[in-house]
């Protein structure tokens, strides 16, 4: 039977281009963080130390990001058969919760300002922030097509984003108190930011923790898989179907196959064609039975081999 290598070269080519974006949004936020300190400290803002704060945590999700994909890319061995694949969600899991921790501390800060509101130097505050936001939105634009390919990289986009609008609020706030001499201002739209936050990392958090559940992948739609599975040409019924994700696009999927009437090998193509095209899974595992099982202990019982040996060859793995 005929092995599929199509998605592990096309998996390598798009982990490649998303470690050059990363380390060039990297390079870019780093600079600034190290401008944003230094002008935080000299116009005495706590404005934009706070916002340096929150582009210390983008530059250290960059960085973790790119620290996972160079790990992903370790080949497997005896104690990790999958490989270190999984280190990219482990870091879009970390991401999301130093993006929660952050969107906390903004409210904090802001309860604590409403109070005692600080002295703010507009002008310098609105320089910066300027500044900040033409950067957060080149490194936006660089990791955009890669956000959707894979969730680690899109912790470190909705990172950057967060930091942008963070940027338009402070340079709107800047504004407003150059003009009116609000300072309560400045409190406001730190909370506006807290809570446009937050939803979006509950998502990625909610994602990261579905996949490191082995939780069957949101685009999956596990009832019309099953019917899928059923359709196929002298199915007669299916058992033991798992379906999980290694990474946020490596699906893989087992099942067993009653179908008694079936040629194995026809079969086993028509179903490799049906669930890689209308469902995006490439990486399987068949097993196609002649004899139905009658009871769930009776299919996990792998330690009978009279059971299992008309049926060994029959199985067959795609794996990564």
């Amino acid at each position: 039977m005929g092995e599929h290598h199509g998605h592990d070269h096309s998996h390598a080519i798009v982990t490649e281009g998303n470690a050059k974006k990363l380390t060039f949004a990297l390079a870019l936020t780093s600079t600034f963080l190290i401008i944003e300190v230094i002008a935080g400290f000299i116009t005495q803002s706590l404005a934009l130390l706070s916002d340096a704060a929150h582009m210390f945590t983008d530059a250290a999700a960059l960085a973790i990001a790119l620290v996972a994909i160079k790990i992903g890319k370790m080949p497997a061995d005896d104690k990790r058969t999958f490989g270190y694949q999984r280190f990219e969600i482990l870091a879009a899991l970390f991401n999301a919760s130093m993006l929660f921790v952050v969107a906390m501390y903004i409210l904090f800060e802001a309860y604590q300002r409403f109070s005692h509101p600080p002295e703010i130097q507009s002008l310098g505050m609105l320089g910066v922030a300027v500044i900040g936001l033409v950067i957060n939105l080149i490194a936006m634009k660089i990791l955009f097509s890669s956000s959707a390919e894979s969730l680690n990289v899109k912790g470190a986009y909705l990172e950057v984003l967060s930091d942008a609008v963070g940027s338009i609020g402070v340079i709107i706030g800047a504004a407003v108190i150059y003009f009116t001499g609000w300072m309560w201002v400045d409190t406001l739209i730190a909370v506006l930011i807290g809570f446009w936050v937050l939803p979006r990392t509950w998502i990625l958090l909610k994602q990261s923790i579905n996949i490191l559940l082995e939780g069957v992948p949101e685009e999956i739609d596990i009832e019309q898989l099953r019917n899928d599975l059923l359709s196929l040409q002298d199915v007669e019924s299916i058992h033991q179907l798992k379906v999980w994700a290694i990474t946020s696009k490596n699906l893989h999927l087992t099942v067993h196959l009653y179908a008694p009437q079936a040629d194995h090998h026809a079969l086993y193509q028509q179903a490799l064609e049906m669930l890689s095209h209308q469902h995006g899974i490439t990486e399987m595992t068949l097993q196609i039975e002649d004899t139905e099982c009658m009871t769930h202990s009776h299919c996990h019982n792998a330690s009978d081999p009279a059971q299992h040996s008309d049926h060994q060859e029959d199985s067959h793995q795609h794996q990564h």
